[in-house]
């Protein structure tokens, strides 16, 4: 047998039938990604797999990286761009054979079989007949960008943008649409970040410009976030995005945020004090935003990031150095929701943890605040980066069903760079279908209500993320 086949990871009889029949069909909603919106636009034609699986210019799969590095693979094969195509992706097929159990080693194959229908194992005897097949088939039109987003029936990409971005290639998408629905999705964490003065200034100039207005105060900060908040509603955005390491809840006065802006504006760096401060400020003011425009917000949390400091410095952000966190979130969390549901000012809210430790904390913050004003409304989201792995899923699966509603829940995401990897969602639903169908089979769910529970799998594959984000 294969090992891509038909019932790969359903391990029981009632795990299969509630895949095939449920699951399997499903449209995609992928409401959270990196997909940069000028591929999409230009219909992206990748010369060879090596830069749609592994290296394109800066960008590439920080996941691959890190353990291709871990595997002894120098930095010339990866960011250093100093190799062939052909010779980085013969060290991709040399560390194939050492990934088995990481979740790589799964995707890997998943996206061979369901992108190009290869179902031989890469392994370093069969790289150069992989590479050569993949190659050709990537040449053809129904390989290029816009037709792999097809190829997996993707109803709706929410990418990642921020405020400043002028939004020309969704504008441009949107006058030739392809069948698929490209949406902004708002990430102000920038326009947050006070601890480089420097940058942060340059970031306001830029912010300014596109907003058409001059910030010199924290009033005009929010004033021109809340043009662009406008302006990115106008072109379908329904939801916000924000990287955090915590939340934040300190109390302030609104005349202290106003100095410390102006201090920033002056060059100097704000204490730890006033960085609490004025985050705290920041995030309640655009969660503000978001609710009254009546989006739903995300919030990522839980990365500590670009910590080998000579490879950031060397290589960038988003080059496979950052990690799991592990500060404190439940009293601040739960200060900082508790704000905005006093004032009547808490949107749909989905909390994503990257700590594990977190999964309980934040499923049970999140049910604190739901009102009944909207199924579901506050949302344990789905195992996130590192977490994004069976054992992360089962776990974030398991935590949501024991202290909230699974079936409510708005299901997967891609969290990704790459066109081809919504064989996640696949990998989701085969493990979402392999934990209902063994609790059907040791007789925790009951046979009789198999109907239903299939109508719940359609629900978090699908319609409830339809359904929540109003698309």
């Amino acid at each position: 047998m294969e090992f891509i086949h038909p019932d790969f990871m359903l391990t029981t009889d009632a795990a299969r039938e509630l895949y095939h029949d449920a699951a399997e069909g499903m449209p995609i909603i992928d409401y959270h990604c990196h997909l940069v919106p000028q591929q999409i636009a230009e219909n992206i034609q990748f010369r060879d797999i090596t830069q749609l699986w592994l290296v394109d210019g800066h960008y590439g799969d920080h996941y691959k990286w890190r353990q291709m590095r871990g595997n002894g693979v120098p930095e010339d094969y990866l960011t250093g761009g100093r190799k062939s195509s052909w010779e980085t992706f013969e060290k991709w097929a040399e560390t194939m054979p050492r990934l088995m159990r990481n979740p790589l080693y799964h995707w890997t194959q998943l996206e061979l079989a369901r992108v190009f229908g290869i179902y031989k194992i890469l392994k370093p005897e069969t790289a150069r007949e992989i590479f050569e097949e993949c190659n050709a088939k990537l040449a053809t039109p129904e390989f290029r960008g816009q037709a792999l987003i097809r190829k997996f029936g993707v109803e709706v990409v929410c990418t990642t943008d921020d405020p400043a971005d002028d939004l020309r290639w969704h504008k441009q998408i949107a006058r030739k649409p392809f069948g698929t629905k490209v949406l902004p999705a708002w990430r102000p964490d920038k326009a947050m970040a006070i601890e480089n003065p420097k940058a942060y200034r340059e970031y306001l100039q830029k912010l300014g410009e596109a907003a058409g207005k001059e910030i010199d105060s924290y009033a005009d900060l929010l004033e021109a976030l809340k043009i662009r908040h406008d302006f990115f509603a106008s072109m379908g955005c329904k939801l916000s995005d924000h990287g955090l390491e915590t939340f934040y809840a300190a109390d302030y006065k609104q005349i202290e945020i106003e100095l410390i802006f102006k201090k920033v504006l002056l060059g100097r760096k704000p204490s730890a004090t006033e960085l609490e401060k004025f985050r705290s400020a920041f995030m309640h003011d655009v969660a503000v935003m978001d609710a009254k425009s009546g989006w739903a917000q995300q919030f990522h949390v839980g990365a500590i990031r670009n910590n080998n400091s000579r490879m950031f410095e060397s290589v960038g952000p988003d080059t496979g150095y950052d990690a799991i966190h592990d500060l404190p979130m439940a009293a601040a969390g739960h200060k900082f929701l508790d704000s905005l549901e006093r004032e009547g000012e808490l949107a749909k809210t989905i909390l994503y943890c990257l700590n594990p430790k977190d999964n309980e904390v934040l499923a049970t913050m999140a049910y604190t605040f739901n009102d009944g004003s909207f199924p579901g409304k506050m949302q344990f989201g789905a195992a996130w980066w590192f977490l994004d792995q069976e054992d992360g899923m089962r776990k974030q699966l398991n935590a949501l069903s024991a202290l909230g509603l699974l079936s409510r829940f708005v299901g997967m995401l891609t969290d990704s760079r790459s066109f081809i990897s919504y064989p996640r969602h696949e990998y989701f639903r085969r493990i979402l279908c392999d934990v209902l169908g063994r609790d059907i089979e040791d007789g925790k769910l009951p046979v009789s209500e198999m109907d239903t529970i299939k109508n719940m799998v359609r629900d978090i594959c699908y319609d409830n993320a339809k359904n929540y984000f109003n698309f």
